[in-house]
């Protein structure tokens, strides 16, 4: 806006000693706040931990391979035996296994089970004493499969494998999001910048007609020309543009140093800002705004997953509180020897088949009131689901609403604030001449003032507004381009 411009005129030429002075505009505020922030890095690692544990689940589904040995295990000691008739004794034993065993799984999503493969090799090692003569023997499992199923239980496989992958694309958007809340919270800490560097200009020019005004009246008080108490109230006025300079210099300096610490800059930094060049004029069409927030947001993944977490519990509190049955079972050959060589002549097979059933005789309405407990959430999530998601499309549309009202605001104070300048101009002059008294003078500066506090708060308003759109729906209005980044 051409009235911002005037207002910067001499304010960009302040060059600070020991401070690394930035110009930057809106625009690159934005950038290096998406990108370099300090929220920024958090957002990034909490991105890349939901990679990782994404990746764990991924391999809960794979193959998994295990090498378990005992090398060695020795025993020398004094135990206590059952003897054949009965009676226990206190013997020396001494002795040594090793044993080195190789483990294949793989878990059966569809059904909840998993199956097997293992191999192994055991050797035992009696040593001699005084009651043995000592010995050596090899026991060997070439190979042996087997599974293990478990009937009418939660399949925590099953539900996992649908909602982890929501999760992680959840945690992708929620990403994206962090993001344009990084461009929201840092478009609100420019214009907090910038009004204070533009209060702090207007408070010394405020200052240096103040003064010049209170050395004319002196000049026309000495010749009568106006009263005492017009004297006083320009040195009043005086006194106040005194104090509004001193409170706007801190108040720069303050909102400097929140934006610095922001942006994650470290060094002793001043900043210069350059006010927005206009503001966009397309219009923003709601149903179309609310299409990409359905595509691109979080909040949508999250309540098919909450949907789906609530159905999961259901099924966990129906299947885990009633009639179980676990079928394990094992095939596989094995051989033993005095050598090496001998324990894989001679193979037998083994065959291991056991059935487990549990079945609840009384409870007292246990088990089903863990059951209705969990339909009773389950409806509750999906009350609350719907309600959230009516509450969503309300606010995009009431921000699609604010969005146009406050452009046309914008304009407005513009044209309020260009009219105010003119006016207190002319005023001013006015005064010099003897046509007008003080109180009109002031009444125009504060008028002014007033004006312009009004512009730059509805220019920053649209703004913030703005960005606060484009973290909502994810996607950019001015440039036509959706904000969403695998």
């Amino acid at each position: 806006m051409r009235t911002l411009t005037l207002l910067l005129l001499s304010f960009f030429c302040t060059c600070v000693s020991a401070q690394e002075v930035y110009t930057l505009n809106l625009e690159e505020v934005v950038d290096i706040a998406r990108s370099e922030s300090p929220d920024m890095k958090l957002a990034e690692t909490r991105l890349n931990n939901s990679l990782w544990r994404y990746r764990s689940f991924q391999a809960d589904y794979k193959p998994q391979i295990n090498l378990e040995a005992t090398l060695p295990g020795l025993n020398r000691s004094i135990e206590p035996i059952t003897l054949p008739d009965g009676s226990e004794d206190f013997v020396s034993r001494a002795f040594m296994r090793n044993s080195v065993n190789l483990f294949l799984s793989q878990p059966i999503t569809a059904t909840g089970g998993q199956v097997f493969l293992t191999t192994g090799l055991r050797r035992l090692d009696i040593f001699k004493t005084d009651i043995n003569a000592g010995s050596l023997s090899y026991l060997s499992t070439p190979i042996s499969i087997g599974f293990t199923q478990p009937l009418r239980t939660y399949n925590e496989l099953k539900w996992r494998k649908k909602t982890e992958p929501l999760r992680y694309q959840e945690n992708k958007r929620e990403f994206n999001e962090a993001k344009e809340q990084a461009a929201a919270t840092s478009s609100d800490l420019f214009f907090d910048l910038l009004i204070a560097q533009l209060t702090l200009e207007a408070a010394t020019k405020n200052k240096v007609n103040a003064d010049t005004l209170y050395q004319i009246s002196q000049g026309r008080y000495s010749v009568g020309r106006i009263a005492e108490t017009d004297l006083l109230q320009i040195e009043l006025s005086v006194m106040n543009a005194n104090a509004q300079l001193a409170s706007a210099d801190l108040n720069a300096q303050t909102a400097n140093e929140q934006l610095r610490s922001f942006l994650g800059i470290t060094t002793n930094a001043e900043f210069q800002l350059i006010p927005p060049d206009g503001i966009p004029t397309n219009n923003v069409d709601a149903d179309q705004a609310l299409q990409y927030a359905l595509e691109n947001r979080s909040l949508i993944i999250a309540f098919e997953r909450r949907a789906l977490e609530a159905e999961a519990e259901v099924d966990r509190a129906v299947k885990n509180n009633g009639f179980q049955v676990d079928i394990n079972g094992q095939f596989g050959l094995s051989g033993t020897g005095n050598s090496f060589g001998n324990a894989y002549d001679g193979l037998i097979d083994q065959e291991v088949v056991t059935l487990g059933i549990r079945v609840p005789i009384a409870d007292f309405g246990k088990a089903r009131s863990r059951i209705e407990v969990a339909r009773s959430n389950q409806d509750l999530e999906r009350l609350n689901i719907t309600q959230e998601k009516i509450s969503f499309e309300r606010r995009i549309r009431l921000q699609v609403r604010q969005y146009d009202l406050l452009r046309n605001q914008v304009t407005l104070s513009d044209r309020a604030y260009e009219v105010s300048i003119r006016r207190q101009d002319i005023t001013r002059k006015r005064y010099l001449i003897g046509k007008l008294s003080v109180t009109e003078l002031n009444l125009a500066v504060k008028e002014q003032d007033a004006a312009r506090g009004q512009y730059l708060s509805s220019l920053r308003n649209f703004w913030i507004g703005y960005y606060e759109l484009r973290r909502l729906t994810l996607f950019d209005f001015i440039t036509g381009d959706k904000l969403v980044v695998e």
